[in-house]
């Protein structure tokens, strides 16, 4: 089981100065490769995150996010409305990621031919402006659930071994799950993406929780929202499937918070009668 005590809480960094609550900024999540954090600081302030602006809302909430092998160490600016500029390091924690191995799969979809990989780009470009999305939304603050509950059969960060080859990383969670099984809205959002047959994913769908966070589903047998819908935490958005390359049905839930990708496994409550992993 995913050990939940890596580095979560909540880290007040006291900014110099005042000891005022709006002289510090509050950072709640898993500081560790593939975590995500959410930030408050005070209103109207300007923050920067490894040099690069961070959307603030205008309660100064914010979110950062570290990819799976993100550097260790990480530099947080403030620029506060009254004009004082507070610098702050992060440190996070390196994981160490399984390696999965899985045979049996159609040689077309381990080494796709020139045809198949035209339509691979094509089909990343969509995926790509889906989650371009980037607006003032909080959704992300409803907190997240599982989409759907089950034995958790690959893990975010392995390293993926296809029929013998070594390929790209894993960047998601599998949860295996009988074809049609209902998949639920992990958090509240707006459908950006809804496509029923790519080649690796197959029926995929993206929904974008604000600030440049979303989530996909893969492989999905049916999509029953469409592009532009809002949903809620907990509504159904679409069923199981087997589609695209896969060995089995499950769900494969990935997340992206701008171009960091993070394990939804960090932001999720502990998996319900969930088989060991």
């Amino acid at each position: 089981m995913l050990k939940r005590v890596i580095f979560q809480g909540v880290l007040m960094l006291m900014l110099s100065g005042s000891a005022m609550a709006d002289s510090a900024i509050r950072l709640n999540g898993a500081f560790t490769q593939g975590g995500m954090l959410t930030g408050q600081t005070t209103p109207g302030a300007k923050v920067t995150f490894d040099g690069r602006p961070v959307r603030v809302s205008k309660e100064g909430i914010f979110i950062v996010g570290f990819g799976r092998d993100a550097p260790l160490e990480h530099r947080l600016v403030v620029d506060l409305p009254d004009g004082r500029r507070q610098r702050r390091n992060i440190e996070i924690s390196a994981r160490k990621y399984k390696i999965q191995r899985i045979d049996g799969l159609p040689k077309k979809k381990v080494t796709p031919d020139k045809e198949a990989l035209k339509r691979i780009r094509n089909e990343i470009a969509m995926v790509k402006k889906a989650r371009s999305r980037d607006d003032s939304r909080t959704d992300f603050l409803t907190g997240f659930i599982w989409p759907v509950t089950g034995p958790i059969t690959g893990v975010y960060g392995s390293q993926r071994i296809l029929n013998g080859k070594p390929r790209r990383p894993h960047f998601g969670v599998d949860i295996a799950a009988p074809v049609g099984t209902k998949v639920v809205a992990p958090a509240d959002g707006v459908v950006t993406l809804a496509y029923p047959d790519m080649y690796f994913s197959g029926g995929t769908l993206i929904v974008d929780h604000g600030h440049h966070l979303s989530s996909s589903f893969l492989h999905l047998s049916r999509i029953l929202v469409k592009v532009g819908q809002r949903v809620r935490k907990g509504e159904v958005i679409a069923e199981v499937g087997a589609t695209g390359r896969v060995t089995g049905p499950h769900l494969d839930w990935r997340m992206n918070l701008s171009a960091a990708r993070i394990d939804p496994q960090l932001l999720a409550p502990p998996m319900p009668h969930a088989g060991p992993h």
